[in-house]
């Protein structure tokens, strides 16, 4: 990434989740200075970047970020009447931080975007995606079972990119391993750690769903939803 492209200043939310470009993410906004930032956001029509914790906690003191993560634009905002807020938000594009600011109540980053670089191989690209897709077809699949679901999935995308992005979302796996596939330099580094996460979470759910001894501790449920470009 060059770093002589123009930055530009973005209000920082750390949380302790990982937001795809695509993904839908509800918030319930309580703490002031979160809801001084979402006020600003909503009267300057400005996104703010959504940053998964390294270190710290959502509340209290202020957390450090990974240098990763993706601008969230507001579709809807409810105004409670204890002060407190309900926002729900959708994934733009990803970022990188090159410097975080401390002027404000809430954290703000100097950041430059970060885009997902295909290959010129198409056909293996799309090879790539193809099989990711048929992965997570199998991983929802196996949870409805697992869990006594029915999960209707209207359509799974067909671009290498919304593939990608919707195998990371629906995965329930570490927080780190999803900052890891938000990280990845290009579509096919993304797709080709996708595969392996697949069939690690694949073989696991398989050997659950014909023991059914899987722990009580263990939820299943989509962390939220892709929507199309």
């Amino acid at each position: 990434m060059d770093d002589r492209i123009e930055a530009v200043e973005l209000p920082l939310f750390p949380l302790n989740t990982v937001l795809f470009p695509g993904q839908v993410l509800p918030l319930h906004i309580f703490e002031e200075r979160y809801r001084l930032m979402i006020r600003h956001c909503l009267a300057q029509d400005l996104p703010f970047g959504v940053v998964l914790i390294k270190r710290g906690h959502e509340v209290g003191e202020e957390a450090e970020p990974y240098m990763v993560g993706t601008m969230a634009r507001i579709l809807e905002s409810t105004h409670l009447n204890n002060g407190t807020m309900n926002i729900v938000t959708v994934g733009l594009d990803r970022f990188r931080i090159r410097r975080l600011l401390h002027d404000q109540p809430y954290l703000r980053g100097e950041v430059l975007s970060l885009p997902m670089y295909d290959s010129n191989d198409t056909a293996r690209l799309a090879g790539l995606a193809a099989g990711v897709r048929q992965q997570v077809e199998r991983y929802i699949d196996l949870i409805a079972s697992a869990a006594g679901l029915q999960i209707q999935i209207d359509e799974i995308p067909s671009t290498p990119q919304q593939v990608g992005y919707l195998a990371a979302v629906t995965m329930q796996i570490d927080n780190a391993e999803k900052q890891e596939l938000l990280g990845s330099l290009s579509v096919a580094k993304m797709l080709q750690r996708e595969r392996t996460l697949l069939h690690r979470e694949n073989a696991l759910l398989t050997w659950m769903v014909g023991s059914k001894e899987w722990p009580e501790s263990v939820q299943f449920g989509f962390s939220g939803t892709l929507l199309p470009n």
